[in-house]
């Protein structure tokens, strides 16, 4: 069976990626969890990870690194992984790997705290334009292939990418419109999003460069994460 090297659900976007995708789509994996350390985690991940970081697939001999990488080889094997209408996959890869990519102001000032309620101190120019981006791409998205996902009716890789932004939407009180609102709290309310954020507020233990980068950009309202 596949084994998924995914670190602190509180913090980590990356890993959970590929977790919600498998999760959703009833992929069967091994979960194995591998929590940051202070400074550099550089020695300690690459012990299952060529690059260092996670989230990292190993399937036999094979080792599968970077979550679009993870993504492309589950859809080898698992067709559901991608919307099944061409236009829609299409669209989705380009949605997803613009993720992937790009939204450098959101990851920046909003970065992954599950367990936090934060008000930002400035949206600047910049954050405020991958808001609308993301706010442009999920209603495009809902608009053109029906829904109630972004490619269309399940599940797919693209939502599993925004998955995240989610989770940065509930904690930073983001502002969007219309099917965008509403498909945020869609993904919140998935089984697979509420085990991770059960699991996320249940890690007691604190990673010392994300906390000062919450506490760089906005002032913490709550803190729901247990003691």
């Amino acid at each position: 069976m596949p084994k998924l090297y995914v670190a602190n659900k509180n913090y980590s976007s990356w890993s959970l990626r590929p977790w919600v995708l498998m999760s959703e789509l009833g992929i069967p994996f091994d979960e194995q969890q591998v929590a940051f350390g202070q400074g550099s985690n550089w020695q300690a991940f690459r012990s299952f990870s060529p690059s260092g970081r996670v989230p990292c697939l190993t399937d036999g001999d094979t080792v599968v690194w970077d979550s679009l990488a993870i993504t492309e080889y589950l859809a080898e094997h698992h067709p559901a992984v991608w919307p099944s209408d061409r236009a829609a996959r299409a669209w989705a890869r380009c949605a997803a790997a613009e993720m992937h990519s790009g939204f450098g102001a959101l990851r920046e000032q909003c970065g992954m705290n599950c367990g936090l309620r934060v008000r930002l101190h400035d949206i600047g120019p910049a954050l405020k334009a991958d808001v609308a981006r993301i706010n442009e791409l999920w209603n495009e998205g809902l608009a053109r292939f029906g829904g109630p996902f972004l490619g269309g009716a399940a599940f797919t890789a693209v939502d599993a990418f925004f998955a995240p932004v989610a989770f940065r939407v509930q904690t930073y009180g983001l502002a969007l419109d219309g099917p965008a609102a509403a498909y945020a709290q869609r993904l919140l309310a998935l089984p697979s999003m509420r085990r991770w954020y059960d699991a996320a507020l249940a890690e007691t233990w604190r990673d010392a460069a994300h906390e000062e980068e919450t506490l760089r950009y906005g002032e913490v309202l709550q803190d729901l994460r247990a003691t």
